[in-house]
């Protein structure tokens, strides 16, 4: 099986009803995608879209990009992930991440002093609660003693435990995951990096305890268009943001470029299909990559909807 096409909703998968937010959902899967995520931002919470869109549909998986771990609680995520995934029918992927210091530190008041140590502990409590067993955890982050009968474990029946990929970019975070979670969906990270440490690292973690191989999610904007300088251009300001945050800018920089506009999959089809190829050939099992707008070349993102649709249906 070739790399997945992860289809990622229009306007992020949100609206101002019900029917809007879910439509997308029913479009991508009659499209013919066998998977759509949905980011975590300011906005709607991912996994209640996930859940609204799971009763809209009836393939397709369905994932978060990631819900930050900070600042909800072990038991908190496991009881809602549970309850997703059974309303998804078994469709629904966590997507987790653990956000960024300048988020957990100046808006919500909360601590980031040891973030692979904070991983591993809530990966800990978190599978065992997915899993149904008794946690009886003494750490440094979580102290979890759920052992006062009858209340000793949760009980969601219905939709089973939900695969969990993590956002881990650096070399630490990619051994805790490919330990203790399914896989890594990376954001900015370019073939260099993926090729040089993500794919060595995680690969390696999981060898080591025994664990299937991960599956591993590269999320980099793409467009297909004419006009590359425009869509770079494009890039460079709707994503400015994240060229500024220190994990972004360390894998950025792994690359050998100066920004995100550097490092946006853009080009005509053949150009593209063979940066594609390439992602694939280094080991990503799946391609989630945001679909940019061309203010100059506004027939761009549907001639890029179109192409990564062929690509999903006939491979790269």
């Amino acid at each position: 099986m070739g790399m997945r096409i992860i289809s990622r909703p229009p306007g992020g998968g949100r609206g101002d009803s019900v029917s809007d937010i879910v439509e997308p959902y029913k479009q991508i899967e009659a499209d013919g995608f066998q998977s759509a995520w949905i980011g975590n931002h300011l906005n709607h919470d991912a996994m209640t879209i996930c859940a609204l869109a799971g009763q809209a549909t009836s393939s397709i998986e369905l994932g978060t990009a990631v819900v930050p771990t900070y600042p909800r609680h072990p038991m908190v995520m496991a009881q809602q992930a549970l309850t997703t995934n059974m309303v998804c029918g078994g469709r629904f992927i966590l997507g987790l991440g653990l956000s960024h210091k300048f988020i957990v530190e100046d808006w919500q008041g909360l601590t980031w002093a040891t973030p692979v140590r904070h991983l591993r502990e809530y990966l800990e409590v978190l599978n065992a609660l997915l899993d149904g067993d008794l946690v009886n955890h003494s750490g440094q982050e979580y102290r979890v003693h759920m052992n006062n009968a009858p209340f000793t474990q949760l009980d969601v029946p219905g939709g089973g435990r939900p695969k969990v990929v993590i956002a881990a970019l650096g070399p630490g975070m990619l051994k805790v995951t490919g330990e203790l979670a399914d896989g890594t969906s990376m954001f900015w990270c370019g073939p260099n990096y993926i090729e040089q440490t993500a794919v060595p690292t995680i690969t390696k973690a999981a060898d080591s305890v025994g664990r299937p191989a991960p599956r591993i999610i590269a999320g980099i904007p793409v467009s297909v268009t004419n006009n590359e300088e425009a869509a770079r251009e494009s890039c460079g300001k709707v994503w400015e943001v994240y060229g500024k945050i220190y994990s972004y800018r360390k894998v950025i920089a792994a690359e050998g470029v100066s920004g995100v506009a550097e490092m946006a999959i853009v080009g005509d089809e053949a150009s593209v299909r063979a940066q594609l190829k390439r992602l694939e050939s280094i080991g990503v099992t799946d391609y989630n990559g945001a679909i940019l707008p061309v203010p100059e070349d506004p027939d761009a993102p549907q001639r890029t909807y179109d192409f990564l649709k062929d690509v999903n249906t006939n491979g790269i």
